[in-house]
């Protein structure tokens, strides 16, 4: 039995508010995340490119290759003399199947104040 067959990435729109906050300050919010499950790996949360604060955003030469999704880009969080090294990643040209990762991003949770939540 070939293990990957089991491996699942669902891409779920939702209408909950979804707040980042790095070194004090909002660097996205959106009403239009995209819940991303996938097997073996906690809910994240997808947020559109278009609700981030650009200027807290530094691109990355780290990417890394995903199975189930594709080639990873990466961002740091930069705040003055604050900067969380790759704490940002996105799928730029995901594969078949979870073409709607496209334009979205998420964050290491360890790497920023908060990922806040609310319906």
């Amino acid at each position: 039995m070939n293990m990957t067959t089991l491996h699942r990435v669902e891409l779920e729109p939702s209408d909950i508010k979804v707040k980042v906050v790095f070194n004090g300050k909002v660097v996205a919010h959106t009403e239009r995340a995209l819940v991303v499950r996938e097997t073996g790996y906690p809910d994240v949360y997808y947020l559109p490119e278009a609700d981030l604060r650009p200027e807290f955003f530094e691109d990355s030469a780290r990417k890394t290759h995903c199975p189930y999704k594709g080639e990873a880009r990466y961002m740091h969080l930069v705040d003055g003399d604050s900067r969380a090294e790759d704490a940002v990643w996105t799928y730029p040209d995901p594969i078949p199947g979870v073409e709607g990762l496209a334009g979205h991003v998420a964050f290491y949770r360890d790497r920023v104040d908060s990922i806040g939540v609310e319906r």
